[in-house]
């Protein structure tokens, strides 16, 4: 079986996920700015949130556009995956309606370690089928370095939670932020 048909149900998924969790997002009941000015903590969930599912969204669309076969190994590890990314809106709403208390937000970031464990297997079985691909060595080791990277800054951001909520969630925007920069940042080329 060609990678379609899986890329298909995944990008159904992540729509999925996405779209629950603007409808956790509600609307005040006041119509006063202030009113609006107090779900910041959940606004900031959801952007954050959003971010990260987009990042995995981008990379899973990489990773599986140059995919030859999906088998039961490639099947199972992106439905694991789907699971683990599944967890995130309720992770989400969660931290966002109990403003970023050191619990929920340890929450948050244990959920995005998860999402990121799951990824690893999933690429790893795909990279599989494309040892001969010399166009995708160098996307495989920057996604590879970004996706280790990732784990670690999740892993250290779990229990700095009970120290301070915010240093979870700076570490988390820091996650997002590296897929945002430019190669050489990670001591790569441009390309």
């Amino acid at each position: 079986m060609g990678p379609g048909r899986l890329e298909a149900f995944s990008d159904g998924v992540i729509a999925i996920l996405i779209t629950i969790m603007v409808l956790e997002l509600k609307v005040p009941a006041s119509h006063e700015p202030a009113a609006l000015l107090g779900l910041w903590p959940v606004l900031l969930s959801y952007l954050l949130s959003f971010l990260i599912i987009g990042i995995y969204w981008v990379n899973h669309h990489v990773l599986f556009h140059r995919c030859r076969e999906v088998n039961n190994a490639v099947l199972w590890t992106n439905m694991a995956f789907l699971f683990c990314i599944s967890l995130l809106p309720f992770a989400t709403a969660y931290m966002g309606e109990n403003r970023f208390t050191p619990f929920s937000t340890a929450l948050y970031a244990g959920s995005l370690l998860l999402a990121g464990v799951s990824y690893v297997p999933m690429r790893r079985v795909v990279e599989r089928q494309l040892a001969h691909d010399p166009g995708y060595h160098r996307i495989g080791r920057r996604a590879a370095r970004k996706n280790y990277l990732s784990i670690a800054l999740y892993a250290a951001s779990a229990p700095l939670a009970f120290v301070h909520p915010a240093i979870t969630l700076a570490l988390c925007f820091t996650v997002a932020a590296v897929y945002f920069l430019p190669n050489a940042w990670l001591g790569e080329d441009k390309t």
